[in-house]
This record gives C-alpha cells, structure tokens and sequence, in this order.
C-alpha cells in the first residue's frame, strides 16, 4: 500500500533541502551563504482513522487536511455501559 491519503490521493512531493551558514545582515552580519542543496521528500501527514467507507468501517490511512475538513466520517463506538437516568433516591435524615 502505498504512503498516500486514501481519500484525496496526496502522497509525497520532491523538493530540496538548503543548507546555510553565516549570520543574517538584519542582525549584523555579511549575510547568509547557501553551502549546500541535496534532494529531499516532503512526506504527507498520515493518520491510520477506522472510518465509515461505502464497503463498511475500516481502517484507513488519512491526511490532516481531510481530517480536518471533515471528509471523512469517524466510527462511532458504542458505550462500554450505560448510567441508569433514575435520580437518587434521597437518604434517611436523622
């Protein structure tokens, strides 16, 4: 299964990672140099949900923006047990 939002499909992006030195001139410096730029994955923030799909409830991995947004619907668990709605009965007065 690959690393993407079963919902919207994001999955990872490619970028670069800069690396810099020296210190910035708004605080005094000559300024920043860039000494290095590698290849790097921007992975997307994905949360395993057991979710309400049309095949049932299942588990499945989400992004953060669909969570969030509420593209998904969460599976409602039922009460581990119920409280009685009676009020308490009123003790003896001594």
């Amino acid at each position: 299964m690959a690393r993407q939002c079963d919902v919207c499909g994001k999955g990872a992006q490619i970028g670069n990672q800069v690396t810099t030195r020296g210190k910035k001139k708004y605080l005094g410096g000559v300024g920043t140099k860039i000494t290095g730029i590698t290849r790097r994955k921007f992975k997307p923030n994905l949360q395993r949900v057991n979710a309400t799909t049309p095949k049932g409830n299942r588990a499945i991995q989400v992004c953060t923006q669909c969570l969030k947004s509420g593209a998904v619907t969460k599976v409602v668990r039922a009460a581990p047990f119920k409280l009685s709605q009676r009020p308490a009965k009123a003790g003896k007065a001594s």
